[in-house]
Parts: C-alpha cells; sequence; structure tokens
C-alpha cells in the first residue's frame, strides 16, 4: 500500500504529463513510421489519440509497468481518467475505477536452491541459473525434498485421445520429471489445453508426486534460449492470495519444482539405454514412454515471500435493455507489463510499447468509439485493464472470478494483446474465434470496417491459452483474441518475426519502433463494432455444439 504522500505525487505527475508534457520534449516519432492512411480527418484523429496514449504508457517514466509498483499505479490512474473522460462510468470498488487484486509476492535469492543428481556412479549438481532455476515457493518461501524421479514424457493425460503418459509409472513419493508441450498429432484445441503448465503440475500431483522438473528441449530453446530467459532470473513472481494470506491456484504438495536447461537435460534424463537425443527426437514424433530414473534426486528454493496489492482498471458503459442490462460484454487488455531488470544494451527499462500499451490504448479508442455510438445498446460494456498478466493472467483470473460490478454476468469477452503492428497490413488475425458464435459477429463486423481475418499463423505455439482471455475461457465464457495481421506487406511477415526474437520482453519494445497508428486505429474501429453487435443482438454468445473448450469449460465444471 502506497502512503498519501507517494500517491498524492503520483498523481501531480500523471497529471502534468497529461496536460502540459511535463515541460520535456516528446520522444521522437518513429523514423520509418508510416503516416496514417488518406481518409477522413477522423481517421487521422483516432491514430493519434492511440499513439498519445501509447507514448504515455510506455515512457520511461513510468517504469516499465511492472505489477504492484509505483509505474504500473500511475498506469492504472491515467487509464482511469481517460474512462472517465470518454463517459465510461466507474465499475470498480467503493464507487471507483479500481477493483483491488490481493496478490503475494515472491522473490527468489542469489544462489536460492539445488539441484542435486545422486546415482551410483556419482552424484552431479547443477549450478544455480546457468543450468537450472528453482521455480518459487509461494508456501513458505523455504522447501526442499529429495526422492526417487520417473520420468513421464510431456505429463499428459488424455484418454479421449488414447493418450497416458503416465501408463506404468507410480508416482507416488517420488519426483516427476517432464517435457513441455504436448503430441503433435493431437488437434490444435486440445494439445493447447494440455500443453498448458497448470495442467501438467495438476496431473502429476494428482498421482502423488512430491516434486516436479521441467526439462527444455533443444527446440524449445532455439525458439527461447535458456541464457535469455535466465537473465531476468531474480524478478519476482506472484500469485492470488486468499482472505488467509495464502497463494491460490497452486500445488503445495509439490514440495518443489524446478526447471532446467537443455544442456543439462543428459544430466537428469541419461539412464541404462534412455538417452537425451533420442527422448527429443521422441518428443517431436509423439511417441516419448515413461521410465523409473535411477538414483534420487534433491531439489530445494529459497525465496522471500511477501504480502502485495495491484489492481485492475474498470469502466462501463451501460446497457439500456432493463432485461439485458446486467449481462455485461468485457473488453480487455493487460496494463503491467515487466518493469525495471537486467540491461540490454544499456538499457534496462522493458517499456512493453507493443505488449501492451498499444492494446490498450486500442481498447480505450473503442470505447471512446462506443460511448459516443448511437447503435441500441441492451447489454452493458465494460472496459477492463488487467494487472498481472505477465504473472499468470493474475488480474484476469481474479476479475473473471469477482467481476466488477458486484453481480455483473460476463456473456462474453474481447481481448486485445500485443498487436504486432510494425509494418502496414490488410487484415486481423482473431485467435480463437471458431469456437462460439463469436464467429459470425466478427465477420460481418470485419466486412462493415473493410478488414480481412485470417486464420493463427502460429497454432502450433497455443496462443489462445496464453493471454488474459484464458481466464474467462476457464468460466465458461466464449472469448476471442484480437491481434495485428500479417497481409498486405512481406515486412509485415519479416517484422513479426524479429520482433519476437528480438525486442519481445525486451528494452526494445519502445515507442521508437515503427508503430502502424492507421492499422490500430482500424483495429479499434473493428472491436467497436463487435461491442456494438453483440451488446445490441437478442442472443448472448454461445459455445459452438460439441466445442472442446465449451464442453470443458461448462458453467461449474472448471477442473
Amino acid at each position: 500500500m502506497h502512503r498519501p504522500a507517494r500517491r498524492i505525487a503520483a498523481l501531480c505527475c500523471c497529471t502534468l504529463l497529461v496536460l502540459t508534457g511535463c515541460n520535456r520534449a516528446a520522444p521522437p516519432a518513429p523514423a520509418a513510421a508510416t503516416p496514417p492512411a488518406a481518409g477522413a480527418d477522423n481517421d487521422a484523429a483516432q491514430a493519434r489519440r492511440i499513439e498519445a496514449d501509447v507514448r504515455f504508457l510506455a515512457d520511461d517514466l513510468l517504469e516499465g509497468r511492472e505489477t504492484a509498483t509505483r509505474g504500473f499505479d500511475l498506469a492504472a490512474l491515467y487509464v482511469a481518467e481517460r474512462l472517465r473522460a470518454l463517459g465510461a462510468e466507474p465499475a470498480g470498488e467503493n464507487g471507483g475505477y479500481f477493483q483491488n487484486v490481493p496478490l503475494l509476492r515472491a522473490q527468489r535469492l542469489d544462489g536460492g536452491g539445488e539441484l542435486r543428481i545422486e546415482r551410483a556412479t556419482g552424484t552431479v549438481a547443477l549450478k544455480f541459473r546457468d543450468e537450472f532455476l528453482p521455480q518459487l515457493d509461494f508456501a513458505s518461501g523455504q522447501s526442499q525434498v529429495t526422492a526417487p524421479a520417473a520420468f513421464v514424457g510431456q505429463a499428459v493425460f488424455a484418454p479421449e485421445l488414447e493418450q497416458d503418459d503416465f501408463a506404468g509409472i507410480d508416482l507416488r513419493g517420488k519426483i516427476a520429471v517432464f517435457f513441455n508441450g504436448a503430441p503433435k498429432r493431437f488437434d490444435h484445441d486440445r494439445r493447447a489445453f494440455y500443453s498448458g503448465y497448470r495442467e501438467k503440475l495438476a496431473a502429476v500431483a494428482q498421482r502423488g508426486a512430491i516434486g516436479a522438473v521441467i526439462v527444455a528441449t533443444d527446440d524449445e530453446e532455439k525458439r527461447s534460449p535458456w541464457a535469455r530467459g535466465a537473465l531476468n532470473w531474480d524478478k519476482p513472481g506472484m500469485r492470488l492470495r486468499d482472505v488467509d494470506g495464502r497463494a491460490l491456484d497452486t500445488f503445495p504438495q509439490l514440495r518443489v519444482v524446478a526447471n532446467v536447461a537443455a544442456a543439462r537435460a543428459a544430466a537428469v534424463l541419461d539412464a541404462g539405454d534412455h538417452d537425451t537425443g533420442a527422448l527429443f527426437r521422441q518428443a517431436r514424433d509423439g511417441n516419448l514412454r515413461g521410465y523409473d530414473l535411477p538414483g534420487t534426486l534433491s531439489l530445494s528454493a529459497r525465496n522471500t515471500l511477501e504480502p502485495a496489492q495491484s489492481r485492475n482498471v474498470v469502466g462501463r458503459l451501460p446497457g439500456r435493455d432493463p432485461a439485458l442490462r446486467g449481462e455485461h460484454v468485457a473488453f480487455t487488455a493487460h496494463l503491467d507489463h515487466l518493469g525495471i531488470g537486467a540491461p540490454v544494451k544499456g538499457d534496462a527499462i522493458y517499456n512493453g510499447a507493443l505488449d501492451n500499451a498499444l492494446g490498450v490504448a486500442v481498447m480505450l479508442e473503442a470505447a471512446r468509439q462506443l460511448a459516443d455510438s448511437a447503435a441500441p445498446r441492451k447489454r452493458s460494456l465494460l472496459f477492463v485493464a488487467l494487472t498481472g498478466e505477465e504473472k499468470g493472467l493474475l488480474g484476469a483470473h481474479w476479475f473473471a472470478d469477482h467481476p466488477s460490478p458486484a453481480g455483473a454476468r460476463l456473456v462474453a469477452n474481447v481481448n486485445m494483446d500485443m498487436p504486432v503492428l510494425l509494418a502496414p497490413t490488410t487484415d486481423v488475425i482473431p485467435i480463437g474465434v471458431e469456437h462460439s458464435s463469436l464467429h459470425a459477429v466478427l465477420t460481418r463486423a470485419a466486412a462493415q470496417t473493410g478488414v480481412t481475418l485470417s486464420p493463427d499463423p502460429l497454432p502450433e505455439e497455443s496462443i489462445f491459452i496464453r493471454s488474459d482471455q484464458y481466464a474467462f475461457i476457464r468460466n465458461g465464457v466464449p472469448a476471442v483474441y484480437l491481434i495485428g495481421g500479417l497481409t498486405g506487406s512481406e515486412a509485415a511477415k519479416r517484422q513479426f518475426g524479429e520482433f519476437l526474437r528480438g525486442e519481445y520482453h525486451r528494452p526494445g519494445d519502445d515507442v521508437s519502433q515503427p508503430i502502424q497508428y492507421a492499422d490500430a486505429a482500424r483495429l479499434a474501429r473493428l472491436n467497436a463494432r463487435i461491442g456494438e453487435a453483440v451488446a445490441g443482438q437478442a442472443q448472448r454468445p454461445a459455445w459452438n455444439p460439441g466445442d472442446f473448450f465449451g464442453e470443458k469449460f461448462a458453467k461449474g465444471a472448471k477442473p
């Protein structure tokens, strides 16, 4: 909780920035940026408003907007006042725009953990940070376990697809060792679901495991090298906190969970006639088989642990139909990013311009258009800037479980996260639209706004479960996740790949990039059309008959 003096200082600073620019020269415009496309002055004005929001939210002053920091609180205050200015009523707690989100914050200590492999051939100790990292302990801050271990493939139990990675393995009292991912023979929906980190830990815990080790594969590290991920080993992690101060959505029976680099996979997995090279190939082919590992593994984790608090920002445009205004369409975009971290090229502020200042700015522009719209609005519309996405979709899970205003019935979610708009495009990619009646809504809205809808270019990455919409899906709410398109120029595809390999989750994700604000304005117009359609139609959105996610997460059936 911040002292009153800090809150006043933050308010003054935010107000000065909005009204006077704080007497600072504005950051230079991106040299390669394309100006708004020729057309109505209104189109250009929309692009300028989005750009102004991005430039504020991704400014160094906000220090990367990490959850539960002063920089995030400044960003939340800014968004709240933008919602007030455009005419959205406060829909948070106590008559305001904020919904408090209780958290536990944990931070690794340097050298805070060990991983030893003890076998008849000797003992091998992996190096903290360079070769392994213990995951944060949200139960006590200090834990250890020594036990026999077993390899269980990708820790997938999918009887409907005749996949049981636990067949013939007794995990009771053991440490489960496994890879990420799911068999490539799975359809994209089930592959996304069974690749989920939570599902894997739940599966091994249910089978009596008392610890877990997740080993990276060489294919994983081609996409995301261990050294890059370990660079910020000391960044705090968070979990939601209950009224008794305990972490929610954790598996305390797993005393220690650790990650191991692909370069040291052999030290853990090579045994008898099993070798890591073969296991990596079998993971690609989807025919892994489990086996007991010889000897024992010893794991420990030590970290600080303290309560923290952040907040979601919630504004509302009320519906006009007395029978339907209690139903709400939630537009969401996460406001947090990674804060201050390990310097890269001398820059330690992870500004998060595309991820996700741009998504928030697009949501705010859509909210402004919907506030000014004369279209009939039966249902209410919520605009939620979420906290804690980078910590595990925490703000989204809290909001989906505790909708605000109290008693609001959520009928659909439209999420915006990291639209990579670095070259002109003509399309939008609606992730997950095929699961519900939102498909027809988006098709009509896209036609009205002159936008082409393109399929997910990387379905194997399972991004449908990797952003805030998944919290709503797990609560049975149909959702779609909109990202920028890739057609219209070869540069768009090239720069999308270059961003993911280079600036994603790095300090270079700032406003110096050639952000296409005209394309962002088009995306905002599409969002507004979606809002008008869902709020105005007689029937609420529904899952398609037989849809995997619709059946898996039917109301009251959350696993």
